[in-house]
């Protein structure tokens, strides 16, 4: 069974709905879900580094503030430079995930940052998977999937409203496709591997 890290944070609880979506999606792939949240700067994080090196892959998560990275997540980014300098997240797997008040807000250059860290990391980015959809803007309602039209990850939208109902049906099930995408792609990776082994033996 594939394990998978969902690392994220959550300043209003929009980004924690699609952490949970991600979570559901590993989920009915058949992976193991292991939900980690950086509840801010000042944190120990390292009980989040070592679950994620015990991890087959992971999900970034970070909400959009001022056009990247929160900060809690940015200090998170920083506690993983003791991992970068032993390798010792290399030829993992990795994701990510943001949300923001627009329909635009650069979430990309935060998705930017997300795969920027992965690559640091020599880690293998997955993308989001979900093609945008054909339909014209002004008919993307709240059920659409990828309706932001993101390619390197899930780019939610919220309204200032409850996590309850924000962000909307839409996004959360393309959160959902993106953790069975991960789950799924670990496993692979994984049967890949022992295949490999099984030829050296």
């Amino acid at each position: 069974m594939a394990r998978i890290a969902i690392a994220y944070h959550s300043g209003y609880g929009h980004n924690e709905v699609l952490a949970l979506s991600v979570a559901q999606g590993v989920r009915d792939a058949g992976g193991e879900a292991e939900l980690l949240k950086i509840e801010g700067p000042g944190q120990d994080f390292d009980p989040i580094l070592e679950a994620i090196t015990a991890s087959d892959a992971v999900v970034f998560g970070a909400p959009t503030y001022i056009g990247d990275v929160s900060a809690a997540f940015k200090a998170f980014a920083e506690a993983t430079s003791k991992i970068f300098a032993v390798g010792g997240w290399k030829d993992r797997l990795a994701a990510g995930f943001t949300v923001s008040h627009s329909f635009s807000g650069d979430k990309g250059h935060t998705l930017e940052s997300l795969t920027i860290l992965a690559a640091q990391h020599g880690m293998n980015w997955i993308n989001l998977g979900v093609p945008p959809p054909a339909v014209p803007a002004a008919e993307r309602g709240p059920d659409t999937l990828n309706r932001v039209g993101s390619f390197t990850g899930l780019a939610a939208q919220a309204d200032n409203a409850s996590p309850e109902i924000s962000p909307p049906a839409g996004d959360r099930e393309t959160a959902r496709l993106l953790g069975e995408r991960v789950a799924r792609a670990a496993q692979r990776w994984a049967r890949g591997a022992d295949a490999a082994l099984a030829r050296a033996a």
